[in-house]
């Protein structure tokens, strides 16, 4: 996109920030150049205020202190934060997350995966759900690992390396196919 593009609300990624410990800051500027809705716990809104992002949304059932103004506060209602945040998603219309997270939670993150399209950033990782004939071209060397359950699971284009661990020996395109309605996989950014 050039600079004299409107970028419409909703037509990036919302960005999720569960947690930002091990998260590299220049990653994060590219996650945040085109204004994203962002949306954090109490916490995580205090480090992000102290480093001046600008916060939209924090999951909480209360807050002790408004730190920016406009923020909208979304009750986790007893439900866990990355949950309630992704019902907020759906419930808005959000077609995609990126997340930044330091735990990853395969299991929750599954449970939305046919309704919203969700990219998980965890350390020097990058975790995206795939279909059956999903391909990609990579150079050699690169290191993928499968995180969910997938039947019949084919991997073209790269050689195991242990259990659900995928190595890259050429350069070339990497193809995934099985017989699942998707699989997470992970690859290092």
């Amino acid at each position: 996109m050039s600079s004299h593009h409107i970028v419409r609300e909703k037509q990036e990624p919302a960005l999720l920030i569960l947690s930002l410990d091990d998260f590299d800051e220049e990653q994060l500027g590219q996650l945040l150049e085109w204004s994203p809705t962002v949306i954090t716990t109490p916490i995580t809104a205090e480090l992000l205020d102290a480093i001046g992002i600008k916060v939209d949304v924090v999951m909480a059932d209360e807050l002790e202190e408004i730190l920016q103004s406009d923020i909208k506060l979304v009750p986790t209602d007893g439900r866990a934060t990355a949950k309630a945040a992704m019902h907020y998603l759906l419930s808005n219309g959000y077609p995609a997350v990126n997340i930044i997270t330091d735990e990853v939670d395969i299991e929750t993150f599954a449970a939305f995966a046919t309704q919203i399209n969700i990219v998980v950033f965890s350390g020097n990782r990058k975790i995206f759900a795939i279909n059956s004939g999903f391909s990609k071209w990579k150079p050699a060397g690169e290191r993928m690992e499968i995180l969910s359950e997938a039947s019949d699971l084919m991997v073209a284009g790269a050689q195991p390396i242990g259990e659900r661990r995928y190595l890259t020996q050429h350069d070339g395109f990497v193809t995934f196919t099985f017989n699942s309605p998707y699989l997470f996989i992970a690859e290092e950014i």
